[in-house]
């Protein structure tokens, strides 16, 4: 007779600011998963269009932070700090899950104790552009993957690549790990990636997993956000050692074009070029920024035994 494995509890942990009315659907299709929540945190920094009431009507666990206490990394670590499932999902309010499934098909990977981190695959909304439905194509494929310290050489800083737009991994492995860092304002789930990578864990790409999110930045917006990308990496000097983030960036501007070539579209070869301007720029003066607050030799690689950064197989 076989043995049925129990289920995992899993809690779903979603940080808010004036998510508006379609943070409704998000928290229904929650409800709706073939893997209910075994509760659903909401950190909400203050908002004031009612994000807070809605949830609690929804069932939420609803913890308020005052706006100017957010951070990437210490909102999330406080919403974990309270959550009393086996699984932490994070995910954030302009993500929806595409199916029933999404629960189910992100902890998966998780039942292999060498498997620290898994993310979702990323579809675009119906209204994204060509530009963006080819990056979220180039970034999230259609084919799962797990990656290891062995894809470092071959992948560069995408060896690291996590998104906490939909993310899984142990209760136990988080507070292992050391948790989030904080403060932080960018890339709290590619450093917390990075250390179970560097530390002997694999991270795996679930793409049966599916949530919809898509965005349509502006220039300003692009330049801001690639900007703060660079001064986190230049802050972590552990992980430029391994991986320089330019490589990252090729494999989607050729992906572009050819999507641009493809549906024959050329007027946006304009938009790509700004785009990309904006990307570079904003990425290198952040990068330089980041470098010149770190102090010289900062370069050590952190784990969660406080050691060198040797491999352990169970995370």
């Amino acid at each position: 007779m076989p043995i049925e494995r129990a289920v995992p509890s899993v809690s779903v942990i979603i940080p808010t600011w004036n998510a508006g009315e379609a943070f409704g659907e998000l928290l229904h299709r929650l409800s709706q998963q073939s893997v209910s929540p075994h509760e659903i945190i909401v950190i909400d920094s203050s908002s004031t269009d009612g994000t807070a009431e809605l949830a609690r009507r929804a069932g939420a666990v609803v913890l308020s932070i005052a706006q100017q206490e957010f951070d990437h990394g210490g909102a999330r670590n406080r919403a974990a700090s309270v959550a009393t499932g086996d699984m932490l999902v994070f995910m954030t309010q302009d993500a929806l899950p595409a199916d029933d499934s999404l629960l189910e098909s992100l902890i998966r990977p998780l039942a292999a104790a060498e498997v620290a981190y898994a993310y979702a695959r990323q579809l675009p909304y119906p209204d994204a552009n060509l530009l963006e439905r080819t990056a979220r194509a180039h970034n999230y494929p259609g084919e799962s993957m797990v990656k290891s310290q062995h894809d470092i050489p071959r992948m560069g800083i995408k060896a690291f690549f996590c998104s906490n737009v939909c993310s899984a991994m142990r209760r136990e492995t988080f507070e292992r790990m050391g948790k989030f860092d904080e403060p932080v304002m960018f890339n709290e789930d590619l450093l917390f990636s990075a250390r179970c990578v560097l530390n002997g864990g694999l991270i795996a790409y679930v793409a049966d997993a599916k949530v919809l999110h898509s965005h349509m930045f502006t220039l300003k917006q692009l330049y801001k956000r690639f900007y703060d990308n660079g001064v986190s990496i230049g802050t972590h000097r552990w992980i430029a050692v391994h991986a320089q983030a330019e490589k990252a960036g090729s494999g989607l501007l050729r992906s572009q074009l050819q999507a641009i070539w493809k549906h024959r579209k050329p007027w946006l070869i304009a938009r790509l070029v700004l785009e990309s301007v904006s990307k570079y720029v904003g990425y290198k003066r952040g990068l330089r920024r980041g470098l010149s607050l770190v102090t010289p030799g900062q370069v050590a690689v952190p784990n969660e035994l406080g050691g060198s950064g040797s491999s352990t197989k169970t995370l």
